[in-house]
């Protein structure tokens, strides 16, 4: 048996070492110096880092909305935030099963992806880079970090998403695809997106605590803290803060975040 898969079944088995409990800190508020600068000795050194996509890098958050409340509006349904906040972070099948459910739409989950398939099939090759994601991604390739991207999206609508960043993707050690994924049995809140994602670098694939994963959902920070993993988090700003409080560390953009938080190397 192969060094990675041990790995894998040992992260299955949650054969993991306690780790300290990190606080979560926002940085979004400001901070004295001597303040900032304890807390920030309480973060752990991380080698790899895995990124989400939607809503992290790509701004596609927004495609969601429009796709979806013109399905469920010709039910006389709204697609509130509230609603949303629910699903973020869900693979494709989970998102249509919970918003059937909890919005009592007269249409089973396959019907209600074929309605929003059509619509983001349009809109998705026309989503943009979130600020700071560049930059951010390009610095670390540079300095030989390893990087990954674990998103809940399908093979297909990732490439449709990534049709104009191809340059960006490729920086990427692989791409994990959640709902297209057959090792994937789980949707975020479970870890499993993360687990194997870290299994999947080159050997010795990294430890949990290791990594440091992106995320802009709760639903996405609670699979990464439930895989052993530090999360940063950059929610929309309409996020309840209480939904903020499981992350290591709450940013409003890639833009504020500082590598060597984390043992990685300074921006130049």
């Amino acid at each position: 048996m192969c060094h990675r898969s041990l790995v894998f079944k040992r992260y299955k088995s949650r054969l993991v070492p306690r780790r300290k409990r990190i606080p979560t800190i926002n940085l979004s508020f400001p901070i004295s110096i001597d303040r900032g600068r304890k807390k920030m000795e309480q973060f752990e050194p991380v080698t790899h880092v895995l990124f989400d996509m939607d809503g992290l890098l790509l701004d596609t958050e927004d495609l969601y909305t429009i796709a979806t409340q013109e399905i469920v509006s010709k039910h006389g349904k709204d697609y509130t935030w509230d609603i949303k906040t629910t699903v973020m972070g869900f693979i494709g099948r989970d998102v249509a099963v919970a918003l059937v459910e909890k919005m009592e739409l007269p249409m089973t989950p396959d019907e209600y992806l074929q309605a929003t398939g059509e619509l983001l099939c349009k809109l998705f090759p026309t989503c943009k880079l979130l600020p700071g994601a560049e930059r951010l991604l390009r610095h670390l390739h540079s300095k030989g970090v390893h990087i990954a991207v674990a998103t809940s999206s399908s093979r297909e609508n990732f490439e449709l998403k990534t049709t104009h960043h191809g340059g960006v993707f490729q920086l990427f050690k692989h791409i994990v695809t959640g709902s297209s994924d057959p090792e994937v049995k789980a949707g975020k809140p479970a870890p499993d997106i993360f687990l194997i994602c870290a299994s999947r670098f080159p050997e010795p694939a990294p430890h949990p605590s290791k990594c440091l994963v992106f995320e802009d959902a709760p639903n996405g920070v609670k699979a990464a803290r439930a895989a052993g993993m530090q999360v940063v988090m950059v929610p929309d700003p309409r996020m309840d803060p209480l939904l903020t409080q499981e992350a290591t560390l709450v940013l409003k953009s890639l833009e504020e975040f500082k590598p060597e938080l984390f043992g990685l190397p300074a921006f130049d």
